[in-house]
């Protein structure tokens, strides 16, 4: 959502119970019965990197990714790719092995921070994290960084990882974006 309102495209929002979510229908739209899903003209693309990249590619003249083909473009999808494959599996595998085993959840949250450290090292010396320009990596990246707060491990991530987000968090499109969502939920 953060990132249609970004581009300032029309979009419609479709909240799901958790029995609609595992129906048949929805297994239609994503095969494992999961969130989100964009429905296009041509049919429905799942998995939030996916998405944010497509509508970025549809939407040029947001500035959300570089020019085709450039080191810069490269750097984008590095980012986009490592919050799902890397900050967001070890903060999943933290939070399911809290209570079960603790040595495992530790061992996560570590990979957790090399990983953020990492994030922070690319914004030690820039405000965003490719070309000095917002962009898609720094919705997924910034998202990714604020699971700790929900999961109970605010301490994981680091004071200027933590500013970082909260600035991106005052952008009008993130913020028109949490109130529609808000709206939504209380409709449904």
């Amino acid at each position: 959502m953060w990132t249609l309102e970004e581009i300032g495209a029309p979009y419609e929002l479709t909240l799901m119970s958790g029995p609609e979510g595992s129906g048949e229908e929805h297994r239609t739209r994503h095969p494992l019965g999961r969130v989100p899903v964009l429905e296009d003209d041509e049919g429905f693309v799942f998995e939030s990197t996916a998405i944010c990249l497509q509508l970025a590619d549809l939407h040029p003249q947001a500035g959300l990714l570089p020019p085709l083909g450039t080191h810069a473009r490269a750097l984008a999808y590095q980012w986009s790719c490592f919050a799902p494959a890397e900050l967001e599996p070890a903060l999943i595998e933290a939070a399911i092995f809290l209570r079960s085993d603790p040595d495992r959840a530790a061992k996560a949250r570590e990979r957790f921070v090399t990983g953020a450290t990492a994030v922070a090292c690319a914004l030690a010396s820039s405000e965003y994290l490719v070309d000095g320009r917002f962009g898609i990596a720094d919705v997924l990246i910034s998202t990714a960084l604020s699971i700790p707060e929900r999961a109970g491990f605010p301490d994981d991530v680091s004071q200027d990882l933590k500013a970082y987000v909260a600035r991106l968090r005052e952008r009008p499109a993130y913020q028109r974006a949490r109130e529609r969502e808000a709206t939504a939920a209380t409709a449904s």
